[in-house]
């Protein structure tokens, strides 16, 4: 059996203790530990090491004291889980002020958090994406669904409980298909891209869309296609997934097949789409294709891209 493959934001190497952080008193015990550290997010970007661009520095996350941190963010933090034993928090700071030009001054900088996944080792951008979605899930969900009381945190951020109704609310992901279509009717196989008016010059990726209530992934898949390009699926594979904190989705790859090169972009989510043959896209893997740009590193569909390049198939 071999190993899953490890996308960008996978692989969080901490023990979440999710058995065991509903626990009140047990989480002040991890919070009064004297090895307890946080990372720290500004807005939604992580702050990195000081060392970045020195001589042998290597990119990091920056790890504080929870006592420190908590004196720069009081009462904004959550447990993350634990690493070795130690417990592992995350605190972030809002407002327009760069922290790191104040109270964190000299301790490094803060990156956006894409450019952050592309500087950051695989587990370190994993902690950070995760501390990021449950952040932006704290802030939109501050108040109770049923009843509209202010909710408060509970089991170390991972729930928000209503004081009033007493209803529990818990962190949602949000899952969605992403899928590179092949066809193999013509005289060679190709996949397809295809690219949205928004992004920069030449940038393409897979197509991609929302599961809805009550459908399945291979249904999702199929009606993306067909709304999207105009193809009909015949069909599904699976290949990786991944955790994508914008804010908080699960992006399931997936390559599948389609009965007809004959696609059509739906001018709606997309303005063009291409077949690309496996050198074509090898090519566009390389920065070498005339014309299209493949889907930046940190992403899942360069992954489908590289795997369908190297072999895998529906």
């Amino acid at each position: 059996m071999s190993l899953p493959v490890l996308n960008t934001f996978a692989g969080n190497p901490l023990d979440r203790a999710g058995d065991r952080r509903d626990d009140a008193d047990w989480l002040v015990e991890q919070a009064t530990n004297p090895e307890a550290v946080a990372l720290v997010l500004w807005e939604g970007r992580p702050l990195i090491e000081a060392s970045l661009g020195k001589e042998g520095g290597e990119p990091r996350l920056a790890w504080l004291a929870l006592d420190h941190a908590r004196a720069v963010v009081p009462d904004r933090e959550l447990f993350l889980g634990l690493w070795k034993g130690a417990p592992c928090f995350a605190v972030e700071v809002e407002g327009s002020a760069d922290p790191a030009a104040g109270p964190l001054a000299g301790l490094g900088a803060f990156h956006e958090m894409r450019e952050a996944a592309a500087l950051l080792p695989g587990p370190d951008a994993a902690m950070a994406g995760t501390a990021k979605s449950l952040f932006d899930w704290r802030r939109r969900h501050g108040f109770c669904a049923a009843c509209g009381v202010e909710t408060e945190t509970g089991c170390g951020g991972w729930k928000r409980v209503c004081p009033a109704c007493r209803i529990e609310h818990f962190p949602r992901v949000d899952p969605v298909t992403i899928m590179l279509a092949i066809y193999k009717g013509g005289a060679e196989p190709v996949c397809l891209l295809g690219r949205q008016a928004a992004w920069p010059a030449g940038r393409m990726s897979a197509l991609a869309g929302f599961l809805e209530p009550g459908e399945t992934i291979e249904a999702a898949c199929a009606r993306e296609i067909e709304e999207e390009a105009g193809l009909t699926v015949t069909a599904v594979r699976y290949h990786s997934s991944q955790p994508w904190p914008f804010p908080s989705q699960l992006m399931i790859g997936l390559v599948c097949e389609v009965d007809s090169d004959d696609a059509r972009p739906d001018q709606t989510e997309l303005e063009a789409v291409a077949w690309l043959t496996r050198d074509e896209a090898r090519a566009c893997l390389a920065g070498t294709h005339p014309s299209i740009k493949a889907p930046p590193k940190i992403a899942i569909a360069r992954t489908l891209l590289q795997a369908w390049v190297d072999g895998f198939d529906v």
